[in-house]
């Protein structure tokens, strides 16, 4: 009877062993699978591609929020759990980084603790004024366009890349350029200086030499150029007749350099009274080249200056059908004709 119990005992407690075996293992895969649920399942609830913008302010929780207008909660959930229980807030990284559809919250967190970035395509547009180039940069990268405008502004550091406050615009070749939207200003510069030295050297610069015009002088060239018309195909014969009139050591007299003198770009006619302009860019009181490019010089402007149309023509006017093309002339008796034609046309459409 005793043997008997003691037998039955065991089998108990073989028995219990394996129910608790048997829970314990469903618990764990229980877990497992709610561990591959919150890491694993998609962190964004959108079927397109969203990018994350860390900066130097950033916090772990302003990261999670910033993820959170993107993600679906329970994925959430996992990436907060992974970031609490490691040292993310200790070494968070600024950056731009892509949330894909169908990523996990442990992939993401690897790529954000981890700094691997999104490039972005930055496009350096023809502007005018430093200032301008300063707000279009400040919108796209994480520096600040008070930054850059101080910088570009900064007698030493336009020297420390061989330009002054002036001919800093020539440094930008107007492209578009893969960079990371946390770069440094010092990075970013060098890797404009670099750019620019790459689209200059070879045949560019043999041909700048030919006209015996440096970069810089060409740059300054092809900006009055871009200003005086849209239409690439005519900015080589403008080109020729501007290069005329330096051989000749005439004025440039080119009404671009008045706007951008006075700043006031929207100006539609540039009447007598405003060549008397104060002015170092006045280039009808000053005889050559103004002191640097009155914007960004584009491809085609420069290119333009480099392969120019020789011709014999001193003169031109824009053309009295408002084209934005011009009438050129060789002698002054001719200009003055089509300068007549432009400003009865000017009158007839109330143009002030």
């Amino acid at each position: 009877m005793y043997l008997c119990t003691r037998i039955m005992e065991k089998e108990q407690k073989q028995n219990n062993s394996r129910t608790y075996l048997y829970i314990a293992a469903v618990g764990l895969v229980v877990i497992l699978v709610l561990i591959v649920y919150f890491l694993f399942i998609p962190l964004s609830r959108h079927e397109e591609p969203h990018y994350i913008y860390i900066d130097a302010d950033d916090t772990q929780d302003s990261v999670f929020a910033k993820l959170d207008t993107i993600a679906n909660k329970a994925a959430m959930t996992g990436f907060m759990n992974i970031a609490r229980h490691s040292d993310y807030s200790e070494n968070i990284r600024t950056g731009r980084y892509v949330v894909n559809p169908g990523e996990g919250a442990f992939t993401i967190f690897r790529r954000l603790k981890n700094g691997h970035q999104t490039p972005l395509m930055l496009t350096i547009p023809e502007t005018r004024t430093m200032d301008k180039l300063a707000a279009v940069l400040g919108q796209k990268l994480m520096l600040d366009s008070a930054t850059i405008a101080q910088a570009l502004t900064s007698e030493e550091t336009c020297n420390h890349y061989g330009y002054d406050t002036c001919t800093i615009p020539a440094l930008f070749v107007p492209n578009t350029y893969e960079v990371y939207w946390n770069t440094s200003l010092e990075n970013f510069l060098k890797r404009m200086q670099k750019e620019h030295d790459r689209f200059w050297q070879g045949q560019r610069e043999a041909k700048a030499a030919k006209i015996q015009l440096t970069p810089v002088e060409v740059c300054t060239l092809a900006s009055i150029v871009d200003e005086e018309t849209a239409n690439n195909q005519e900015k080589p014969m403008i080109a020729g007749m501007y290069l005329n009139r330096l051989k000749q050591q005439m004025p440039l007299q080119a009404d671009p350099t008045i706007k951008f003198a006075l700043k006031q770009f929207e100006l539609k006619r540039i009447w007598q009274k405003l060549l008397q302009t104060e002015s170092p860019y006045n280039t009808y009181k000053n005889e050559g080249l103004p002191p640097g490019p009155i914007k960004i010089a584009s491809v085609q402007g420069i290119d333009a200056v480099l392969n120019a149309v020789p011709h014999d023509y001193l003169y031109m006017c824009a053309k009295e059908d408002f084209s934005g093309t011009h009438n050129f002339a060789t002698t002054y008796q001719e200009h003055l004709k089509n300068a007549a034609k432009y400003t009865k046309a000017l009158n007839e459409k109330g143009i002030k």
